[in-house]
């Protein structure tokens, strides 16, 4: 069964629930009335719909609250894995853990509004934790980042990358590598090493413990945020100071 056939059924699954709690209300009421529950749902369809809401309302709220138990068991992961690439500052109280994919349209978006919270937040540590499943391409950019870290060019490669005006490729990867300041020879060494693939390996397993299925996923301290805009962000990194 598909996520939306799950929702239908649970969506009708709740209107019969509705239909007999009304039934059983009014019946307690007046036993000897009959009771035409579809009548009374489709004179008062408010009801229905606001009971939809009210339900759909539940439902994120629980799987906002098991997702956000499911990241406090595993913070220490996520906020000091030493073979994650780290932005900002290293020692900061706050963390944004950030998975993302370089081929990704809406990770390219929110890296300026990460750009500036680092600028403007001296204590934020900011975790790049890369996924590679948008594009061919996305698995070669990810080794390269994680590859410059060995360099100490974790942050120019994952800027550069960002940064592109043109559409990455291999090549285009590796000639912005060298422009970042990257030795080229090193790096593809580096690429292809079992700590760099072991480092992918462990970001794409964390990913799928904690059912991340789409980029950028932002957490600020242990708390998912929703959002790709600044004020929401740094609202958030307010509150986790």
């Amino acid at each position: 069964m598909n996520k939306i056939n799950a929702v239908y059924v649970s969506l009708l699954a709740l209107v019969v629930a509705v239909a007999a709690l009304i039934t059983s209300v009014v019946m307690g009421k007046k036993s000897a009335e009959t009771v035409d529950v579809a009548a009374s749902l489709k004179a008062n369809p408010v009801m229905v719909v606001e009971a939809l809401q009210a339900y759909e309302t539940q439902v994120r709220e629980e799987a906002q609250k098991k997702a956000e138990e499911m990241i406090q068991s595993k913070i220490e992961e996520l906020n000091n894995n030493v073979n994650d690439g780290v932005l900002g500052n290293p020692e900061g109280e706050v963390v944004l853990v950030e998975f993302f994919d370089f081929s990704c349209g809406y990770c390219h978006r929110v890296y300026p509004v990460i750009k500036n919270l680092i600028a403007k937040n001296g204590d934020l540590k900011v975790v790049a934790k890369p996924l590679a499943f948008l594009s061919p391409v996305s698995s070669y950019a990810a080794k390269a980042a994680v590859a410059a870290k060995e360099q100490g060019k974790f942050a120019e490669v994952f800027s550069a990358l960002f940064e592109s005006k043109e559409p990455l490729t291999e090549a285009k990867v590796d000639e912005l590598a060298v422009l970042a300041g990257v030795d080229l020879a090193q790096l593809k060494t580096d690429m292809n090493s079992e700590k760099v693939q072991k480092t992918l390996q462990e970001t794409s397993a964390l990913a799928g413990e904690l059912q991340i299925n789409g980029v950028p996923t932002l957490i600020v301290n242990g708390k998912l945020v929703q959002a790709l805009d600044e004020e929401i962000l740094q609202n958030a990194i307010d509150k986790a100071k």
